[in-house]
């Protein structure tokens, strides 16, 4: 993919495929310009004895320590070797290569004061799929993302390990292999290279691009569910939910008609006695519509994350002027991670219910357990175990990152967001949900084949056509756990998503 930095914001769908694979960037004339412009007021504030916060001062607590200009180089390499302090397993390349995206994004703008040496290795970097080791954990979200972002920094001064050509090696080993040197960094490059949230939203940028995955196949799964108990279609009327016009709500309900319609299981029961189904069924367009209105507000915020200058102090070459501010803080990312924490946990949890009410012959009208000859075969009463598993370690996860803040620096940094594990852990939790997802996949398919010869609707049968190249047909006990992995793997690829993405954020489409 090849992408021109200028100073517009980059779409979300171009973001997405940044994610997904490497990139060529180039920067237009006018961010360089501003580029320019910048440093230049950086250089005269020094050559005028100024002085400003980073660059010849110390930093945090050490603030009002008056740094001599022929130590201003110095100061930023040791702020950068210094802040590597990174613990625990590395980021994924993906978030890596996102985060350097949105780090040169920002630095484009012209309002972080570094030069355009800088910028111009920072952009080698990217080009020769250079990717620094970036320790997972060691970031509060304040201030930046201060130990991360200084893992990806010291690669530029030849230090600490990357991944290149598909190896991990020093990074002094591969600036030589492209033909660079080491850099020295100039005044207030270091600190506007560590200062920024780009590490918390990239993790989570990639949290929302799997969960439309989620929710994709959460949808589907629930549609699934409806024809295999023969359920009711009348909660998802669409007079019902113009009297509660929630716009999630709305797209939910009009989604599983579309999904279960022209569905002969459906048409066999017209005439039943049943009057409701239970919440699992009912319910959802309202919790799924719920859940779906988090993704689109998570997409709006993240957005405009991804697209801010989140370094400090500001440079605005206009008026000449320096103000330290506090756009580092990244409470904003915090919140729609602790936000989406909710709606990912939410979507496993609607489904575990539904697997055991599948499960529940009284029910479900249904075999016990999904199974012929129950009692010699458990069937899926064991699956339904795993999935209520899983769902209760969402629960314990989605307890909100952001309300608790430690203190840092000397107190200098008394309130920080903890937004880089509110982003991080929404990955496991996912994993989880997905895979409750896949175990209902496969109890929902297993549910429809005790209705035949009356077939569901033509989307939800090519569906299980899909389900069945993994997963034969349960007529006796069996393990099934890699028939859950590869469903998993099925719904982590998005091969479900084209039959929900009319109700996906526009990026996608």
């Amino acid at each position: 993919m090849k992408l021109i930095i200028n100073t517009k914001p980059i779409p979300l769908s171009k973001l997405k495929n940044i994610w997904k694979g490497d990139v060529i960037v180039s920067l237009d004339d006018l961010a360089e310009k501003k580029i320019k412009s910048s440093v230049k007021v950086v250089r005269d504030a020094i050559d005028n004895n100024k002085s400003i916060y980073g660059v010849n001062t110390g930093f945090g607590p050490l603030a009002n320590t008056r740094i001599e200009e022929k130590e201003l180089s110095l100061l930023q390499r040791n702020l950068v070797v210094s802040h590597a302090t990174g613990v625990g397993e590395d980021l994924p390349i993906h978030v890596v290569r996102l985060a350097m995206i949105l780090k040169l994004n920002t630095l484009a703008q012209g309002f972080s004061g570094v030069t355009l040496d800088l910028v111009d290795f920072f952009r080698d970097l990217i080009n020769n799929a250079i990717y620094p080791c970036v320790p997972s954990k060691g970031s509060v979200g304040a201030s930046g993302d201060l130990a991360p972002l200084a893992h990806i920094s010291q690669a530029l001064l030849g230090l600490g390990d990357v991944y290149f050509k598909d190896k991990k090696m020093e990074a002094s080993i591969a600036l030589k292999e492209i033909g660079r040197a080491p850099y020295e960094f100039k005044a207030k490059e270091g600190l506007s290279l560590l200062n920024g949230t780009q590490i918390s939203t990239s993790i989570a940028l990639g949290a929302l691009f799997r969960t439309e995955s989620l929710i994709s196949s959460a949808l589907i799964s629930g549609a699934m569910a409806i024809d295999a108990i023969k359920g009711s279609d009348v909660p998802l009327k669409e007079v019902i939910h113009s009297i509660r016009p929630h716009k999630g709500q709305i797209e939910v309900a009009r989604l599983l008609r579309d999904l279960i319609q022209g569905s002969k299981i459906k048409d066999s029961h017209i005439d039943c006695n049943r009057i409701q189904d239970p919440y699992s069924i009912r319910c959802q367009p309202q919790v799924m519509g719920t859940c779906l209105g988090t993704i689109n507000h998570v997409s709006k915020v993240l957005s405009i994350e991804a697209n801010s200058v989140t370094d400090n102090p500001l440079v605005f070459a206009e008026s000449n002027e320096v103000f330290s501010g506090g756009n580092f803080h990244a409470e904003p990312v915090a919140f729609v991670a602790d936000y989406l924490a909710l709606a990912i946990s939410e979507i496993g949890s609607l489904s575990e219910r539904r697997i055991a009410l599948l499960n529940d012959a009284n029910h479900s009208g249904l075999p016990p357990f999904l199974v012929e000859d129950s009692g010699v075969n458990s069937g899926f009463m064991n699956s339904q175990i795993t999935a209520a598993s899983l769902a209760s370690e969402n629960k314990s996860l989605a307890h909100p990152a952001s309300v608790d803040s430690i203190p840092t620096s000397a107190n200098h940094e008394d309130h920080v967001s903890m937004a880089t594990f509110a982003a991080n852990r929404l990955h496991p939790m996912i994993d989880n949900s997905m895979r409750i997802i896949a175990i209902e996949l496969l109890a929902t398919a297993q549910g429809i084949s005790f209705h035949r010869p009356n077939k569901s609707s033509e989307i939800i049968e090519e569906v299980i056509k899909k389900i069945r190249i993994i997963s034969p047909v349960y007529t006796k006990d069996r393990s099934i756990s890699k028939d859950i992995e590869e469903v998993f793997l099925m719904i982590e690829d998005g091969q479900l998503d084209d039959y929900c993405k009319s109700v996906l954020p526009g990026y996608i489409n």
